[in-house]
């Protein structure tokens, strides 16, 4: 297999592009006091739009970026940009870290040197990993794929074969949002292969079976469902748009980097533990950064296409099936509405849940030490067995 190593390098007139068009942005007039209720806040986007033009170094988040350990591949003739970091320690163990949307693989950055070298952030350099973070197709540097079809279950395959091709036949894998779609599907479809699964949020798509021979819905699981509802009600328009429709929304975010801050950073706010500011729980430069590259990689379009092909395959279990693999959930207090566990062991083969103190949903930004450390004690007991195979 080709690995060719890979170093971010935007070009100086995409820079001067964007600044050109920031500087001509026109501005909507909104009603008083419409604050976040109606989406993002015209005052906070207008000083996110002035300080991206005027303030915000992409090259110093570039060379910072830089030092990574990137690289690029193909897998099955997709283009996959990735990230792997060698782990420090007696006998680290392969972990694949799958981000979401709006994210991507930026939401990973302070929490790989905290699994791959432990023992150096305050951890035991037993519990080190050997850390992949691949860029979802069509996200980043990852190329978007040409014809329909490629959705969380066909990711995960193309992460079977990353992994395969790095050498690594035993692995474990974690993530949230789409990532937690993507690696479930890797612990449905390839359990032999799994040492186990560690996920920040459940899939929304997942479905356990509920047929006759199963407990009936509890008080609890269907409170959960009423919760979901109410929250796809207030909240959810833009992912029926992005599953739907995609195309027409992505053509005016693709030429408008205001409209394209706007669109992200509103679930920034929306979904992290930020108490309704979103520098409470990322800088400003960590929010531009992640903007930026949806820019300057023209990928906001193809990100969509996760949500299209998500509603094509839902995670929908049919009878007698189960994901085998052992599954640990961190469960944070901001987070998108979470089903109780006895929802996810109807499906899952749950052997670790914590509830966190603190964080939304994007944990690995927002609390990367916690994160961390829950990763690490879940895959602590399950590191022999894996060694073993």
């Amino acid at each position: 297999m080709d690995i060719q190593p890979f170093h971010i390098n935007i070009s100086q007139s995409a820079l001067d592009d964007l600044r050109h068009r920031l500087s001509r942005t026109r501005w909507l007039t909104p009603v008083t006091d419409a604050g976040w209720s109606e989406g993002t806040d015209s005052g906070f986007l207008r000083r996110l739009v002035d300080y991206w033009q005027h303030h915000f170094d992409w090259r110093a988040q570039e060379t910072r970026l830089n030092a990574l350990p990137q690289f690029k591949t193909r897998v099955a003739d997709q283009e996959i940009h990735f990230v792997h970091q060698r782990g420090t320690g007696p006998a680290p163990l392969p972990l694949v870290l799958t981000h979401g949307w709006p994210g991507s693989f930026l939401e990973m950055e302070a929490i790989i040197p905290l699994l791959a070298d432990p023992g150096s952030h305050g951890g035991d350099a037993r519990d080190a990993f050997h850390v992949v973070v691949p860029s979802l197709p069509g996200y980043g540097f990852s190329t978007a794929p040409a014809v329909k079809g490629t959705g969380s279950y066909e990711v995960a395959g193309l992460w079977a074969g990353l992994m395969t091709n790095l050498g690594y036949e035993r692995f474990g894998a974690q993530g949230g949002d789409i990532g937690a779609g993507v690696s479930s599907w890797l612990a449905c479809r390839y359990p032999e292969r799994m040492a186990g699964l560690h996920l920040n949020f459940i899939p929304g798509s997942y479905r356990p079976y509920l047929g006759e021979d199963q407990p009936a819905v509890s008080e609890e699981e269907r409170q959960f469902q009423d919760r979901v509802a109410a929250w796809a009600d207030q909240q959810g328009a833009y992912g029926r748009l992005q599953g739907t429709k995609p195309q027409s929304l992505a053509f005016g975010l693709n030429d408008s980097p205001a409209g394209l801050a706007a669109w992200i950073a509103e679930k920034f706010q929306a979904w992290s533990d930020c108490g309704g500011e979103i520098e409470h729980a990322v800088s400003l430069d960590a929010l531009l950064t992640h903007i930026s590259l949806y820019w300057f990689t023209q990928t906001i379009g193809s990100s969509f296409r996760m949500y299209v092909e998500g509603r094509a395959r839902p995670m929908q279990l049919q009878q007698g099936q189960r994901i085998l693999p052992p599954l640990g959930v961190a469960q944070f207090p901001a987070e998108l509405p979470m089903p109780p566990r006895s929802w996810v062991e109807r499906g899952y083969n749950v052997r670790r849940w914590t509830v966190m103190p603190r964080g939304g949903h994007f944990a690995a930004m927002e609390q990367p030490r916690a994160l961390a450390e829950d990763i690490r004690a879940f895959f602590r007991p399950l590191r022999e067995s894996a060694s073993q195979r």
